[in-house]
């Protein structure tokens, strides 16, 4: 094989453990199976010194062939690369994240945005904050979609039932909330919010949220120094228990002040559960008309939508079936076939 039709695909982001970026590079990159070569390094490396080898070590592996960097960083002397930027959070919002952090992708992103052959992108939203911020041409950026994996559905009561045993859930009818403990997931005004409908729901009704704490050369730190009755911390969850989580509750409440895609959403969906999310940045364009969209700075509008699905079994079984139908347009394997296609596209010129 010519060594110009090789096409690698950077997985140093792969150390830093399965959050939204992980889950994206491995659905795809396992789809895409013998047609890519997997470049890692030999060990976990993170902060500076993972940047230092995708920026010296890997491009002298990739050579002359094709790069595809699935998590918003890339070595920026391979000009011959596909670039996946999820989002630009940390250029619009830097108080949410490190200062080294921010410093890094600042000078970063816009240079290499400029020399990859083509970026691709995981919402319309995202491509609009890209071309604003980096003056790019907006045909250089391909929207392609997040999916989501056929082990999403709606699960048996005995494996919800299960799950919840394991993970200490105390009640069987709760409201579920995925998020790592970081500013932009927006925990502060959902507990706020929580407290304000707490006392007008049954007595059987907790909210569980669940998601591990954020890495501190990443992300600024959350104080949550006021927690409402009826809140349950499962802490990290495992990735098989995930769906059967999704599944059993009555609500997804994921009011996000940013988000790239936003993939628990699409997640809840699947899984048949209502999803309540923020109406701003990509959030619309995931969930559609299949739940409700809240002013994520509005602690009565999202305390409303909590309350309103909880009281409302008819409305709620109606968005239910309506997240599961919306949920069925999106799927790794489409965009598992678009990613390639845009890579087949660059190894051409």
């Amino acid at each position: 094989m010519d060594a110009n039709s090789h096409v690698f695909v950077n997985m140093r982001a792969q150390t830093a453990g399965l959050r939204g970026v992980q889950r994206y590079t491995a659905e795809i990159r396992g789809r895409l199976r013998d047609r890519v070569i997997t470049v890692a390094p030999d060990r976990p490396m993170h902060g500076v010194r993972g940047h230092l080898w995708e920026q010296t070590v890997l491009p002298r592996i990739v050579g002359k062939g094709l790069l595809w960097s699935p998590a918003n960083t890339g070595p920026l002397h391979v000009t011959r690369q596909v670039l996946t930027i999820h989002d630009i959070a940390s250029l619009e919002h830097p108080e949410w994240f490190n200062s080294v952090f921010v410093a890094w992708y600042r000078w970063l992103i816009p240079k290499l945005i400029k020399r990859v052959r083509r970026v691709i992108t995981v919402s319309r939203f995202s491509r609009e904050r890209l071309v604003a911020l980096s003056n790019i041409d907006e045909s250089k950026i391909v929207v392609i979609p997040e999916g989501v994996d056929r082990r999403f559905r709606t699960r048996s009561a005995d494996e919800i039932a299960r799950v919840r045993r394991e993970l200490g859930i105390p009640s069987p009818h709760y409201v579920f909330s995925l998020a790592t403990m970081e500013p932009r997931k927006n925990l502060r005004r959902l507990l706020v919010a929580w407290s304000l409908c707490v006392t007008r729901l049954p007595e059987e009704i907790w909210l569980v949220l669940a998601g591990s704490s954020a890495p501190s050369n990443v992300f600024g730190g959350v104080e949550l120094d006021h927690i409402p009755p009826r809140v349950h911390f499962a802490g990290f969850v495992a990735d098989d228990s995930l769906p059967a989580l999704y599944s059993g509750a009555l609500a997804l409440v994921y009011v996000s002040l940013y988000e790239g895609f936003g993939l628990p959403a699409l997640e809840a969906m699947a899984s048949g559960t209502v999803p309540i999310v923020a109406g701003n940045t990509s959030l619309p364009e995931v969930v559609g008309d299949a739940g409700f969209q809240v002013n994520p700075y509005d602690t009565e509008d999202i305390a409303a939508a909590i309350q309103r699905v909880v009281d409302d079994s008819n409305l709620r079984e109606t968005l239910e079936a309506r997240a599961v139908r919306h949920s069925q347009q999106f799927s790794w394997e489409y965009t598992t076939t678009l990613t390639w296609d845009v890579l087949s596209e660059a190894m051409a010129f």
